[in-house]
């Protein structure tokens, strides 16, 4: 209820099936040498494909501010490079979004394991969500759980709007309960 859900799809089927791109092709650090095969994806389409997504973001979200609430530690890097796209489009743009960032762990792994339980760790007091358009930026999501209960968490607020951009990776696992971010990167 006040929650708008919606996808943003910008990766097209089969991404993962890639066969990479030959090493010959890129430089990379000396100590990788012997231990990589191929590039999956190249920095130039990670970069690209983030400014889709901004750009896409910037379109969905209209006139509203929003906090960004960025999940550490992984999503830190992915988080400022889509800010800074998001705010390059604002600035270029017929309006101005105006975002206030905040940091959260989320901590729900014991010993490598998923645990049912989640610590929010971090953040201002969440009860200023409260209203506002939230924009959940995370790296990796592995069964859903974590994101799921942080949602939940969230929705107690009543923001008027909740989306959840992710970078590279939906972690593949045995038990995945079928959660899905709004807004991918790839």
């Amino acid at each position: 209820p006040g929650v708008n859900h919606m996808d943003i799809t910008i990766y097209g089927k089969g991404m993962y099936d890639l066969p990479g791109y030959s090493l010959d092709l890129f430089t990379y650090p000396q100590h990788y040498y012997g231990d990589l095969e191929y590039v999956l994806i190249p920095h130039g389409i990670i970069v690209d494909r983030t400014e889709c997504l901004a750009k896409d973001i910037m379109q969905d979200i209209g006139d509203n501010n929003i906090v960004v609430l960025c999940v550490l530690k992984g999503g830190y890097k992915f988080c400022a490079d889509l800010v800074e796209h998001i705010e390059t489009f604002s600035r270029n743009s017929e309006r101005s979004i105006s975002m206030k960032v905040d940091f959260v762990r989320l901590k729900s792994y014991h010993n490598d394991q998923s645990t049912q339980d989640m610590q929010i760790i971090g953040g201002e007091d969440l009860s200023k969500l409260t209203g506002k358009s939230v924009l959940i930026v995370e790296d990796i999501v592995g069964t859903g759980r974590t994101m799921k209960a942080l949602l939940n968490n969230i929705e107690k607020y009543k923001p008027k709007m909740i989306k959840v951009a992710r970078d590279l990776l939906v972690k593949t696992t045995s038990q995945p309960d079928g959660y899905r971010p709004d807004c991918k990167c790839l």
